[in-house]
């Protein structure tokens, strides 16, 4: 399973409107999302090519990560975020409203099958030192033949691209106790992503985000809804009515989830006023 922790607002959108939102991962809660990737591998090259003796080159691609760096929005990934723990203190406090939310599992195997295109189901990996990332000897091998840097402008494009859709998999080490499994979309690839963004206006901002039809999602592989979902948690401190959530989940035409509701064992404090 991978557990989804959200609250009740996000929890109707997925479960009566069929709609998973992909939020932009530069305003999730580590500072360093895509940066941390990005950075790391701009790092390895340069210290590569230092270390080679090719200063000039080495300097040309120092400043050509930097202004694509400012250009992170527009490489800006999406994604619906998971965890392989059930009912854990962490994810509730973070992300299922501090407790009071709720947690939906779904089934690892039939997510994967919906995957295809330019959405994916990514492991996320804790890491700073990227030496040994792939990407770094290929960037690392094309600088170093290249007698001209502009000449091969549109590999080195290709190769950075590649880059900006891989940094959506790495988070910082700090964030390892998550146990973080991602599905993503980069909607930069415009010829290969089709779904339309919308915005949630509040009173503080407005977010863009990509919504995901998970009824249509199902029905390609001839599935209901509720077969991705095996369970629902309640939250450690949450004040949900049980019957009233059978009700709900009776009124949305997902009477079988009403058995698959179970209540959080997490003894998480609930906040003080």
């Amino acid at each position: 399973m991978l557990y989804h922790y959200t609250d009740f607002n996000a929890f109707d959108g997925i479960i009566h409107c069929a709609e998973l939102r992909l939020n932009n991962i530069l305003n999730m809660n580590d500072a360093s999302e895509m940066r941390l990737f990005m950075n790391g591998i701009c790092k390895a090259v340069v210290e590569k090519l230092y270390q080679d003796g090719e200063e000039e080159k080495a300097q040309n691609m120092e400043f050509y990560f930097q202004q694509e760096l400012e250009e992170e929005f527009h490489y800006s990934a999406y994604a619906a975020c998971f965890s392989k723990y059930r009912d854990d203190a962490a994810q509730w406090d973070r992300y299922g409203h501090s407790g009071q939310g709720v947690c939906i599992a779904f089934h690892e195997n039939l997510m994967q099958k919906m995957m295809g295109g330019v959405i994916s189901l990514q492991q996320v990996y804790y890491q700073k030192d990227m030496r040994e990332h792939r990407l770094v000897k290929e960037f690392y091998q094309l600088i170093r033949e290249s007698s001209d840097f502009s000449e091969n402008m549109p590999r080195l494009q290709g190769l950075m691209s590649e880059a900006w859709v891989q940094s959506a998999a790495f988070k910082h080490p700090s964030f390892a106790s998550e146990m973080e499994f991602r599905l993503v979309v980069s909607p930069f690839i415009s010829n290969q992503f089709t779904v339309e963004p919308k915005y949630h206006v509040t009173a503080e901002r407005i977010k863009k985000y990509y919504p995901l039809d998970l009824n249509r999602m199902c029905g390609k592989l001839g599935l209901h809804l509720s077969d991705l979902v095996g369970e629902i948690i309640i939250g450690p401190t949450s004040s949900q009515s049980l019957p009233i959530l059978q009700d709900y989940l009776d009124d949305c035409g997902l009477t079988v989830l009403k058995n698959k509701i179970s209540m959080s064992e997490c003894p998480l404090r609930k906040p003080t006023s």
